[in-house]
This record gives structure tokens, sequence and C-alpha cells, in this order.
């Protein structure tokens, strides 16, 4: 369910393009379209789930939203402000409302810095708190995500993958931020420590009233944690819903192809389900027809499918689906 109705996070025809260095063979300047006129919105103290296929733009949506990669075009309203095209100076009291949780818990934590130093450095950026009270924080913070004081002392490579990320969410929550992408923050990890992770990342929303985006292409682990959720394709939102919603009516034949790939624990069960199976070609991100870019993978691909993209349209409530089916 929605946690409030006020929008915190509010995007408007976002664009990110990644231009391609010119070859000898073609001079022609190229663009990869990694997140191509995407709309959509995140309500305070709601978990927005995004998913899709590895390269679709799911991370380099939620990068640029925090302002880590600048926009190509398009609006990127936080609380009401449009901080698309702030600059670094002008970003900062952003920052410190706007974190990120890494999907590599190792490579994310500098390996010559202590525990302390690294929850240390974004207090001392953002705050003017004396050296003590900032102790006294980061001992509070790291109780929170299951760790101890004695670890204030000790080194990333000292602690095991799971312990690793509790760091750099404790890193992350430090600063009392109001909203946090969590991209691909439980992947690297072993499935039961993925649970836990979870969990607490659960109790840690509702104790300090966060907001999230939660970047994964786990589906069963999104639907578990999300409110609504976002399904990406080829740089395009495709589909939106209330998660319970999305996985008991999902709508893009995309969607469900995805759905349909979940694993089921029972082999009875698994064996006598009908999958949705992708077939076709994957179309170039960097030379984009026209058209809807799922047609050349989509069984129920219709002549208008070639000639016009599809914009995402409410089907009822909550639900948006770009896809002339409908």
């Amino acid at each position: 369910m929605t946690k409030s109705q006020q929008k915190l996070i509010e995007v408007n025809n976002l664009k990110k393009y990644f231009p391609l260095k010119s070859s000898i063979i073609s001079k022609n300047k190229q663009v990869v379209k990694a997140v191509d006129d995407i709309s959509f919105h995140i309500y305070k103290g709601e978990t927005f789930g995004l998913v899709g296929e590895s390269g679709c733009g799911k991370s380099t949506l939620g990068r640029t939203i925090n302002r880590l990669y600048d926009p190509t075009s398009g609006e990127i309203l936080f609380d009401g402000k449009d901080i698309a095209n702030l600059s670094n100076k002008e970003l900062q009291p952003y920052r410190k409302r706007m974190q990120m949780i890494f999907q590599d818990p190792y490579s994310s934590l500098n390996p010559y810095m202590s525990v302390e130093e690294i929850i240390d450095e974004p207090l001392e950026i953002h705050t003017s708190l004396s050296k003590n009270e900032r102790k006294g924080i980061m001992v509070d913070i790291l109780e929170k995500v299951g760790l101890k004081k004695e670890d204030l002392e000790k080194y990333p490579h000292e602690f095991s993958g799971g312990q690793r990320q509790r760091i750099g969410i404790a890193r992350a929550l430090s600063i009392n931020p109001e909203f946090i992408l969590c991209d691909e923050a439980i992947s690297a990890l072993d499935v039961s420590i993925q649970a836990q992770v979870i969990n607490m990342l659960e109790d840690l929303q509702s104790e300090m009233k966060l907001t999230y985006l939660f970047v994964a292409h786990d589906l069963s682990m999104v639907r578990h944690i999300s409110d609504r959720i976002g399904v990406m394709y080829l740089g395009k939102l495709v589909e939106i819903s209330n998660s319970d919603e999305l996985y008991h009516k999902p709508l893009h034949p995309y969607t469900q192809a995805l759905l349909s790939a979940i694993p089921i624990p029972d082999p009875i069960k698994a064996q006598n389900s009908k999958r949705e199976i992708i077939t076709g070609e994957l179309p170039s991100p960097i030379e984009m027809e026209t058209g809807c870019r799922f047609r050349s993978r989509c069984p129920f691909a219709k002549p208008i499918c070639a000639e016009v993209d599809p914009k995402l349209k409410q089907v009822d409530g909550e639900h948006f689906v770009a896809c002339h089916l409908y």
C-alpha cells in the first residue's frame, strides 16, 4: 500500500543519452539512449521497485535521479524543486537528503579506510557536529544495522559480504536522508543474507521514514519489498502498477514473460506451468527504430506497433501500461 499521497520524487520526460566515439568506419555521432523520455513519481514513505533485464537502463535511471549522472534533458523534481540542472554547489543540500546503497559492497568501500572513517566522511561533509557527537551517531547507526561499536576500528576486508553491505547502509543512513536509491543492493549477497538485509531495510524505513527506489532483477524479492513497481525495457517504462496487482494481473507482454520466468519451488507445479518464453531479436540500443521497442520479440505485435511508439496510459487506478493492445 502507498504510504502517502505526497510526491517526494517526480520525473518528467527524463532522458539520459551516452554519446559514442566516432570511428573510421562511421563518423556519425551516435548515442545510446539509456533512459529515453521517462515520466513517473515516487510517494513519500513508499518503496518503488524498478525491474527489467540487465542493460535496460534501470540503474542509469536511478543514478540520474540521484544526480550521479547529469541528465540529457527533462525534469527531476525533489520535494517540488527541479534539481536536474543544478550545479554541484547548488546540489550540496540535496546530497544530504538523497543517498545510495551500491551493488557491490566491497568495491563501494575504500579498503584503506576504517569503518569509522567510512561512516564519518559524510557526517564531516554535511554536518557541523563535533567529533564526539559524530562518534555517538556512528555507534547508534551501526547498532541499527546489526553491527557493534568495536567494528568501527576494523577495515572492510575483515567482514563478510553481508556485513560489508551493512556498512554501506550505515554510511547512507548516517546523515539521516529522506530518499535512498538501492541499486541492486542485495544481488551480490547469498540468498540467506538477502532476506536479512531486506527485513532490515523495511525496519529502517518504518523507523526513519525513508523513501526507497529499489532497483533489482529478482522479481520475487521486489514484490516482497515494493509498494509499486515499474517495469523497464530498453530505456522505456512499459508498465507501472501496485505490487500485488502487477503480479496477479500483468498487462504488458514483456511483464508477463518476466513474471513467467520466476522459478517455482514445487517441481510438479513447475512442470505443469505454462512459460512465456521471449523469442526474437533484441533491438540495438544505438539504432532505435520507430514504434514499440519490444515488437521484434512480442507475439502480439500489430502493424501499428512498427509505426507508433506506445505511451504510458492509465488502465485502472495506479495501473499504467505502454502497449497498443490496451
